[in-house]
């Protein structure tokens, strides 16, 4: 389950089957953007898509918003690269990619 948690309900996801679990369980895919930086370099931006008829708060992607669904085996690699987790605020059922905290 969550690795980490506040009172708040608040939890930072790490393990690939719980974040999948979450967002499977919202109908939800994972997604890529390929996002160009001032100098021109592209880069992977790692985005959720969930069902226009799920309800979530979080960072949803659309069609028109410049993303490619991807299978959860890259989504994965990239997340473990760029060393994020998924924050998850099951109350609102809010969430947002961030940077995980050194052991």
């Amino acid at each position: 389950m969550a690795e980490e948690a506040s009172m708040n309900n608040v939890h930072t996801l790490t393990r690939h089957r719980d974040i999948q679990a979450w967002v499977t369980n919202r109908r939800g895919g994972p997604a890529i953007a390929r996002i160009r930086d001032r100098f021109g370099e592209e880069r992977a931006e790692l985005k959720l898509s969930f069902d226009r008829n799920a309800r979530n708060t979080g960072d949803m992607a659309r069609a028109d918003d410049g993303i490619s669904p991807c299978s959860w085996t890259a989504w994965f690699a990239e997340l473990d690269r760029q060393q994020l987790a998924l924050k998850i605020d099951p109350d609102v059922d809010a969430f947002e990619l961030v940077q995980r905290q050194p052991n």
